[in-house]
């Protein structure tokens, strides 16, 4: 009987997957279900299994299911020789798309929890001196050192500490965290069961937003299969330390994807920015000690510890060592997960991997980190993706979206979509973010209706000033960023001057 892999992650049953293989099933074959390779643009994506290797079947229907098990339909070869792959470095998502998500012996016959393994054979500061050795830097925007972080909370005198693990996930054109959850969930409770060892901390918690219910569902999955394999629990693998994780759902606000208000909401508060310091790694959940990390910085801990902090390190640019999982969207004809080391141009991941936009038309834009980032031009293409190297082009890698814009795009909107989007979102705890981003939004509106433009840009200009130096925390110190860069790079779309009024 021929054995079939139909993805079973959200975007790939949001296309029909399920039902897909619904049809393979009733066809005779024997179905698996794994993560998507994040190859979105060819989902459903059926691989049969061959001699040769898994053959890949690109955006199959259930009509012509059954086919696929002839060797009808949009073959793409063996997937893991397909060159949108192969030319990959895969260290966080080496085995998305490979394994079952719950298959626990499947995730230890690849390499999984060996990290784990070592680490318990070495003091607690050793893992955090392989950590900081690596290089790695938070991978959920900030890009502070993990290593730096986790030494601070080891050193740290508390009766108790805690590891928290951000999953909100709230930047438009990213998606890698949900893809990692849920199509190798082990990887997470790895990493964290690591970090726990390395601070000394007793408990952990996801946070992760309600709209992500098959992560959700995958993740408490595995950490039952954790515990009952004895990953978790009061003495794992006999060592004697002891981790207990647990899963939160948070309503979907924005802001929780900032480290202190993750906490407030962790406690049972409304989520709101935390004045500094303390800072969480000295006074973070319940007062207490916390390392708190974004899922990608976490999924790639156990590769360190497996091969070395200095075998991570020698991949990357610069200060950016390691890889980036980056997430290709918007106007894209192959947009998905593309994981490379740290330091590929922006040009090579749109043009190359993405294969330009999905209209056919040239690409004006990609914004870069986020919809609090930079907007990025053309000429700009050939910047280096690493923390330094994109600050000097005023814009970030944030959590490594890339989402892209033909030339029909209006700068002047996507400027004041950031407006709009930080007014909406904003815990509304600062007057700069909260009020700033109102007025920002509504002077905007008057100079897309070319009322007083010249002067109104230069309010824009100030007030982008204030929010900046004045926010409390990222959300209204970044909005600036995604303005004043369409500002400078299109401000032909801004000269309305002698245009009619338009509704906003």
């Amino acid at each position: 009987m021929t054995t079939v892999w139909v993805p079973a992650d959200a975007a790939a049953v949001s296309v029909g997957a399920d039902e897909v293989a619904d049809a393979l099933t009733a066809a005779g074959a024997t179905v698996r279900r794994n993560g998507s390779r994040g190859m979105l643009w060819a989902e459903p994506l059926v691989e049969v299994e061959t001699d040769e290797g898994r053959v890949g079947y690109a955006n199959v229907t259930p009509e012509a299911a059954a086919g696929v098990l002839d060797g009808e339909g949009e073959c793409l070869g063996v997937v893991d020789d397909h060159a949108w792959l192969a030319g990959q470095r895969r260290v966080s998502f080496a085995r998305v798309g490979v394994i079952d998500p719950q298959d626990v012996e499947g995730f230890e016959a690849l390499g999984g929890w060996t990290g784990l393994r070592r680490a318990l054979t070495m003091a607690p500061a050793e893992v955090v001196e392989e950590v900081t050795d690596s290089g790695l830097r938070g991978r959920g925007g900030a890009g502070f050192p993990a290593g730096i972080k986790w030494k601070t909370v080891l050193e740290a005198d508390a009766d108790t500490k805690f590891v928290a693990c951000n999953f909100d996930e709230g930047d438009s054109g990213t998606f890698a965290d949900r893809m990692v959850v849920e199509g190798d969930p082990f990887t997470l409770i790895e990493g964290m069961a690591i970090a726990s060892y390395a601070v000394g901390a007793s408990e952990g918690y996801v946070y992760v937003r309600s709209e992500y219910p098959h992560a959700i569902t995958a993740l408490r999955r595995a950490i039952e299969t954790a515990y009952t394999h004895g990953f978790l629990g009061r003495d794992i693998l006999g060592s004697g330390h002891g981790f207990d994780l647990h899963v939160r759902v948070g309503a979907g606000a924005y802001i929780c994807g900032e480290e202190s208000s993750m906490l407030e909401s962790l406690e049972g508060r409304r989520g709101e920015v935390r004045a500094r310091p303390p800072i969480p790694a000295l006074k973070g959940l319940f007062g207490r000690p916390t390392a708190v990390n974004n899922v990608l910085t976490l999924c790639a801990v156990p590769m360190i510890l497996a091969d070395g902090g200095q075998a991570y390190a020698e991949l990357g640019v610069g200060k950016s060592r390691g890889t980036q999982v980056f997430q290709l969207a918007g106007n894209i004809a192959r947009g998905g997960i593309v994981e490379l080391p740290m330091g590929v141009t922006l040009g090579e991941l749109v043009e190359g991997y993405g294969g330009g936009t999905l209209t056919g038309r040239p690409v004006r834009a990609v914004q870069v980190g986020g919809p609090l980032g930079a907007y990025v031009p053309p000429e700009q293409f050939d910047t280096p993706m690493g923390y330094e190297e994109l600050a000097e082009v005023e814009a970030m890698l944030g959590h490594g979206g890339v989402v892209v814009f033909d030339d029909t795009v209006d700068m002047a909107r996507m400027a004041r979509f950031a407006f709009e989007f930080c007014a909406v979102e904003s815990c509304g705890k600062c007057t700069p973010c909260r009020i700033g981003a109102v007025r920002g939004k509504e002077t905007l509106d008057h100079v897309i209706a070319g009322r007083d433009v010249e002067r109104n840009l230069a309010l824009v200009d100030d007030l982008c000033t204030t929010m900046t130096k004045g926010s409390l925390c990222a959300m209204g110190g970044l909005t600036p960023m995604p303005v004043q860069s369409a500002i400078r790079h299109w401000p032909e779309d801004f000269d309305r001057s002698h245009q009619e009024e338009v509704s906003s």
